[in-house]
């Protein structure tokens, strides 16, 4: 499996057949204020096959779950600040790695996995799905699957309501889901054992 790192200029890369995206730096004043997004917020399962530009996928990566303080710190809490939550983006392109740290996309598996992000319908049609996965390895060995999976929920739910408010200050539609084939969709990303699939949540703009 071949990687390769996008630099933070306006340039296609390859890594492999897989095309990484126009990346720029994050935009991070501007949008609606805080209430009328609130007002706004809600799930849609129709979505448009028009493509995020990259500005916006750079947002709302940057929204989900980027740094935002000089310490390392993100937009969304985790517990005990493990950020163990780790982004993946689906698109009809490929598969990338999104990291916080130097904000950029790493291209990781091409062709089109998007009807493998969920079973049902609309999942294929948006134009791109992000995946949460829990790297269990940033836990501490003691402690109880169970209480790792509770983290894990609460870490990518505060994920998932970021990307929720930011699609909603921007036009943009999304859904949180739960109904994947974890072991298909594991075995395509090759994901590691330690690592497991806990949500997905397309976005895309309105039909």
């Amino acid at each position: 499996m071949k990687l390769l790192y996008c630099l933070l200029v306006p340039v296609v890369c390859l890594a492999g057949d897989v095309k990484l995206l126009d990346f720029p730096a994050p935009q991070t004043t501007g949008g609606k204020p805080l209430m009328q997004v609130l007002k706004a917020r809600q799930s849609t399962r129709e979505f448009s096959s028009r493509t995020l530009p990259p500005q916006v996928l750079s947002n709302l990566l940057w929204a989900a779950a980027g740094i935002n303080r000089p310490d390392g710190r993100r937009t969304a809490p985790s517990a005990s600040n493990r950020q163990e939550i780790d982004i993946y983006v689906i698109t009809a392109d490929g598969l990338y790695l999104y990291e916080p740290k130097g904000h950029k996309l790493t291209g990781l598996v091409s062709g089109d996995l998007r009807d493998l992000a969920g079973t049902q319908d609309y999942v294929k049609t948006a134009p791109l799905t992000l995946v949460y996965v829990a790297d269990l390895a940033k836990y501490s060995p003691q402690m109880a699957d169970q209480d790792k999976f509770t983290y894990a929920g609460a870490d990518t739910g505060f994920i998932g309501q970021n990307v929720y408010l930011f699609c909603a200050s921007e036009g943009l539609v999304t859904v949180v889901r739960a109904s994947i084939d974890r072991p298909v969709l594991s075995k395509a990303m090759h994901l590691r054992a330690e690592q497991r699939i806990i949500l997905d949540q397309p976005v895309g703009y309105p039909k």
